[in-house]
C-alpha cells in the first residue's frame, strides 16, 4: 500500500513524537501538559472493515487487553485520561495465582491485601484506552496531529527534523521514537539491537467463565503448552494470553475457539469452570522476542516503549515499562538545569541511566522465567516447582516483587 500524507507544510516544535499507539498518544499528552509544543506523527489509516453501530453494553470485547499498574494509572490519572475511560469495561486485579507444572507444580500467590494497596493491577482493552487517549488529545492545546509517512531523520546541533515521503518536513528539538518493537526512528539512529525470537506467539481471545473469577488472575507455567494466562474481565469473563510454542500455535490457530476451550478445560476447570468463547469469537496471534537495543537514546532522540525494549509477556508489564519511560523522561527534562536544553547529551544520558535497572530487571525476569520454564528436564521442573513454593513462603521476598511490579 502506498502512502499518503494529507499535509504539505513545514511544523515546527519543541517535541516530535513518532507513533500512533498508547504510549506515543500519552507521551504526547505528557510532554503538552508539562508545557512543551508537541506534534505527533502517525501513519496513514489503514482501511477498517465496517462494523455494525451498537451500544456500549454490546460492545464486542476487545482480546487484546493490558495489566496496567499502578505507575500506568497515576500518569493516566494525572493527564484526565483514566477518568475518560468507560470504567465499567476495567477490571480490578485483586490477586493472582502462579501454577507450575506437572501434577505436583509448585505454586505462589500475590494479592492485594498482602501488598497493601487497594488492587494489584488494571485490565484495560486496547480499545477502551486508545478512545480515551484520543478524546483527550482532541482538546490538547499544544499538540498538532500530522499523518504521514517519515522518509528521513536528520539530527545536529541545531536541532532534530524528520522529512516525509511528500517532502514536507517536522524540525524540533526533540525526537521521541514511539514506534513499536521494529521502531524507524530507531534504525534510523543506527542503534544496534539484539534480538532473541523465543519461537512462541501470543495467542489472544476471550471466554466466559461458569464460576466468577473474584478478580484473581491465573497463571500456568507449562513446559509442553508454554505460558497460559487467564486475566479476569468484567462479569464472569476472562481474557486469555496463550504463550504458545510456535507449533502448537499454528494448531491453535486452525482449531475453532470451541475446541480451545476444551484445552484449556485442563487447567482452567479447577478454579474457573467450564469456559465458553465470547461472542462474536475472535482471536489473533502475535509473534514473540525479545528486544534489547544498545541505547534507549542518540543525539537528539529517546525512545520510549517497545521501540526501547521488547519483553516477554508473560508478567503483562510490557506496556507498563512504557509508561515507566514516559514518567521517568518527564522528570529527567523538569529537574534539568536552566542551562540545558530537552535534548542536551546529559540530560538524554541521564533518562538512560535512570530507565536501566527498572528495563533490565524485568527483561531478567521474563526471559529468565520462559528459559526455566522451557526447559523439559525433570531435575529442573523438581528444582523450578520447589523454587515456587518456597517463594510463596517468603512474604518479605514477595512483598518486594509486587512492589516492583506494581510500580511503586
Amino acid at each position: 500500500m502506498s502512502c499518503m500524507n494529507t499535509t504539505t507544510a513545514q511544523h515546527r516544535s519543541d517535541v516530535c513524537i513518532v507513533g500512533n499507539g498508547a504510549i506515543a498518544k500519552t507521551a504526547a499528552l505528557g510532554f503538552a501538559q508539562s508545557g512543551y509544543s508537541v506534534t505527533l506523527l502517525v501513519p496513514p489509516p489503514r482501511p477498517a472493515p465496517e462494523r455494525a453501530v451498537t451500544s456500549a453494553a454490546d460492545k464486542p470485547w476487545d482480546v487484546r487487553v493490558y495489566a496496567l499498574n499502578h505507575t500506568a494509572h497515576d500518569l493516566l490519572a494525572s493527564l484526565k485520561v483514566w477518568g475518560a475511560l468507560d470504567l465499567a469495561r476495567v477490571q480490578a486485579v485483586d490477586a493472582m495465582d502462579v501454577h507450575g507444572d506437572g501434577k505436583q507444580g509448585g505454586s505462589l500467590g500475590f494479592d492485594a491485601f498482602g501488598a497493601h494497596v487497594g488492587t494489584l493491577a488494571w485490565i484495560v482493552e486496547d480499545s477502551n484506552l486508545n478512545d480515551a487517549l484520543d478524546a483527550a488529545l482532541k482538546f490538547a492545546a499544544n499538540v498538532q496531529l500530522v499523518t504521514g509517512c517519515a522518509a528521513e531523520l536528520t539530527c545536529g546541533e541545531q536541532g532534530a527534523s524528520v522529512r516525509l515521503d511528500d517532502g514536507s518536513n517536522i524540525a524540533c528539538e526533540l525526537m521521541v521514537g514511539a514506534d513499536g518493537r521494529e521502531s524507524w526512528v530507531r534504525g534510523q539512529c543506527d542503534i544496534g539491537v539484539d534480538y532473541r525470537m523465543y519461537h512462541q506467539r501470543a495467542i489472544v481471545s476471550n471466554f466466559e467463565c461458569e464460576q466468577p473469577h473474584h478478580g484473581v488472575a491465573h497463571q500456568w507455567f507449562t513446559c509442553a503448552d508454554g505460558i497460559i494466562a487467564l486475566l479476569p474481565l468484567p462479569g464472569k469473563r476472562v481474557s486469555l494470553v496463550w504463550s504458545a510454542p510456535e507449533t502448537l500455535a499454528d494448531t491453535l490457530m486452525e482449531e475453532s475457539l470451541g475446541e480451545m476451550a476444551i484445552r484449556l478445560a485442563e487447567y482452567a476447570d479447577e478454579k474457573l469452570g467450564t469456559l465458553r468463547p465470547l461472542q462474536p469469537a475472535a482471536v489473533k496471534a502475535v509473534p514473540l522476542a525479545l528486544v534489547r537495543p544498545h541505547s534507549p537514546v542518540a543525539p537528539r532522540v529517546a525512545l520510549v516503549g517497545d521501540a526501547a525494549h521488547a519483553v516477554h509477556p508473560l508478567a503483562g508489564h510490557g506496556m507498563n515499562l512504557g509508561f515507566g519511560d514516559i514518567v521517568d523522561l518527564l522528570e529527567v527534562l523538569r529537574s534539568r538545569e536552566d542551562r540545558r536544553g530537552i535534548a542536551d547529551e546529559r540530560v538524554l544520558a541521564r533518562y538512560a541511566r535512570m530507565r536501566k535497572e527498572d528495563v533490565l530487571l524485568m527483561q531478567l525476569a521474563t526471559d529468565g522465567l520462559e528459559r526455566l520454564f522451557g526447559a523439559n528436564l525433570e531435575p529442573v521442573r523438581v528444582v523450578r516447582n520447589f523454587g515456587l513454593n518456597l517463594l510463596d513462603k517468603l512474604p518479605g521476598i514477595k512483598r518486594r516483587l509486587m512492589t516492583h511490579a506494581m510500580g511503586k
